[in-house]
């Protein structure tokens, strides 16, 4: 019986994009977005950030001598962070699971501007019991690290905890380690995979 929902951040509670964040980072500094991306992302430099191996003033450091441009760091946050938009289908499916008692768990690769930025803007993160994040365990989503860190808060059984996550090696990972998974796509395909382990939203 599924006691505990894991659910990813990324492409399932709300949708971003990279190429916007960095656009609008770069518009700061007079860059393009794939010179941006050049420094941040094939760099490994945003990786770092949301595996907690560098901190937002060493990031934004980093970036200022990556661009050679002095920059505010709250501006240069906001650019990074201001790209995602709420899966407006998703907060009624998990209202409907915690009225349900269902434990709610959030297992995200995210830096901590990505998620403060969430949970200044949508009220959804409030539905969530706990929360896994790749900054705070020191580790991204598939290394066992964090999926060691989200078998301690699930409090049930692998094999009673539902996890859904838009990327397929994130999935497999979880199965690995005995969780319940599917892959998300949408919220209808969402709820049938759902029903088909007795939870029936009305």
């Amino acid at each position: 019986m599924i006691q505990t929902f894991l659910f990813d951040m990324g492409n399932v509670l709300v949708s971003f994009c990279h190429d916007r964040m960095c656009r609008q980072m770069g518009a700061l500094c007079g860059l393009g977005g794939s010179e941006v991306k050049t420094r941040i992302i094939d760099s490994g430099l945003q990786w770092e950030f949301e595996r907690g191996q560098v901190t937002p003033e060493e990031f934004h450091c980093r970036f200022e001598q990556a661009v050679d441009v002095t920059l505010d760091q709250n501006h240069l946050a906001i650019a990074a962070s201001d790209i995602f938009t709420l899966n407006e289908s998703i907060p009624p499916i998990l209202a409907r699971l915690k009225t349900g008692g269902h434990r709610l768990v959030l297992l995200s690769n995210t830096s901590v501007w990505h998620f403060d930025h969430i949970q200044e803007r949508y009220d959804v993160l409030q539905l969530f019991d706990d929360f896994v994040l790749s900054y705070r365990a020191g580790a991204m989503k598939p290394d066992p690290t964090i999926f060691e860190a989200a078998l301690k808060v699930i409090d049930c059984h692998p094999r009673d905890c539902f996890y859904t996550d838009d990327i397929p090696a994130y999935v497999e990972a979880g199965r690995q380690y005995g969780l319940d998974a599917e892959i998300f796509t949408d919220a209808a395909r969402l709820i049938q995979q759902m029903s088909r382990r007795g939870i029936v939203m009305d």
